[in-house]
């Protein structure tokens, strides 16, 4: 591969095959015989053979009892067998983008007629992980107008479809009668569009008729509340002062919260204690306090603080000792106040 073929490929993928990709998948759902398309909107074809008689759409059997389609068939001709050269061909899936290519390339290398007399038909019976199954058929003019009009007293070759059965699947043969019955069928998807079409453009014209309305609305809505955001400055200032204050009055009460006023806590000290200990030294850093003091008892003075319900904490971090022939013990307390919580 050159590198000008190199420049078109993406992760391996050549993008010049996505031309090719739409168009088979457009194909297929048009024209192909498995198309939801095709099977409600072509007619069924009442197809005769030599002593029997059956319908087929869209290249499948069906009731005739209990089909309208069957109602309005067109006429077609089923050969026998040994006026039909017919194939099986197994063909890699990365070849169904140009399938229709690949099946005329077999036809013109396969038939054993002149290229002027040779007519064909091909379909696809089955679509595996890696390839296609695909029965092809191929006639000779001369040999079934010569047929047509011995069995049928047919001498146009537009007079009739022809069809023959290969592997088991009814195969279409291009180049006789079917181009009338796809006419019509050409016809039916023209007109189905033109209605899709019409449906699409009318949705298009009440959305945009709704959201006419809709805009409408909002823009009277716009009117409405600018004229009530106009009258309601006052208020709104007044409620961002108020939030203003509110988030100060917060920032206060935390600051008080983790810094608690010393004056209070000393008076609450001095109420616990009462004559029973004094302190020689108090130090007071946000919630934490330490004191140093004296008293007769100083496991006494420590149950009275921790059973103060102000006082998340009390701990000695020292031992206490006696002071001479005082009496007294001298202790260390360390007390963590409450915070917000508490």
């Amino acid at each position: 591969m050159s590198q000008a073929d190199h420049q078109w490929e993406i992760l391996g993928y050549d993008t010049r095959r996505v031309g090719k990709s739409i168009t088979a998948a457009w194909r297929e759902l048009l024209w192909g015989d498995e198309s939801p398309l095709k099977l409600h909107l072509d007619e069924a074809v009442r197809l005769q053979g030599e002593d029997s008689e059956r319908f087929v759409q869209s290249g499948a059997d069906i009731d005739a009892a209990g089909s309208d389609g069957a109602s309005r068939a067109c006429d077609g001709i089923l050969l026998p067998d040994e006026l039909i050269l017919g194939r099986t061909l197994h063909i890699p899936l990365a070849a169904e983008v140009d399938l229709p290519a690949v099946m005329a390339l077999e036809v013109n290398s396969g038939s054993p007629f002149p290229a002027d007399d040779t007519r064909s038909g091909w379909k696809v019976a089955a679509r595996g992980d890696t390839q296609l199954t695909v029965h092809l058929v191929i006639v000779s003019v001369s040999a079934v107008m010569a047929y047509l009009g011995r069995q049928y007293d047919l001498h146009e070759t537009t007079a009739r479809e022809v069809w023959a059965e290969q592997g088991g699947s009814l195969v279409n043969l291009k180049g006789f009668g079917e181009h009338q019955r796809l006419q019509r069928y050409r016809g039916r998807l023209l007109r189905v569009a033109a209605m899709a079409g019409a449906s699409i453009v009318l949705l298009v014209a009440i959305s945009a008729i709704a959201a006419g309305g809709k805009y409408l609305e909002l823009r009277k809505l716009e009117q409405a509340s600018a004229q009530v955001l106009e009258e309601s400055r006052d208020a709104t200032s007044m409620r961002e002062e108020l939030a203003v204050a509110r988030d100060t009055i917060g920032a206060v009460n935390s600051i008080v919260i983790d810094y608690p006023n010393p004056h209070l806590e000393l008076e609450r000290l001095t109420r616990l204690l009462g004559d029973e200990a004094y302190l020689t030294q108090w130090n007071m850093r946000g919630r934490v306090m330490k004191l140093r003091g004296r008293a007769r008892d100083a496991a006494a003075i420590m149950k009275i603080l921790t059973d103060a319900e102000a006082y998340a904490e009390v701990t000695s971090p020292q031992a206490w000792v006696r002071v001479g022939d005082t009496g007294l013990e001298q202790f260390y307390f360390n007390i963590t106040l409450r915070g917000e919580d508490a």
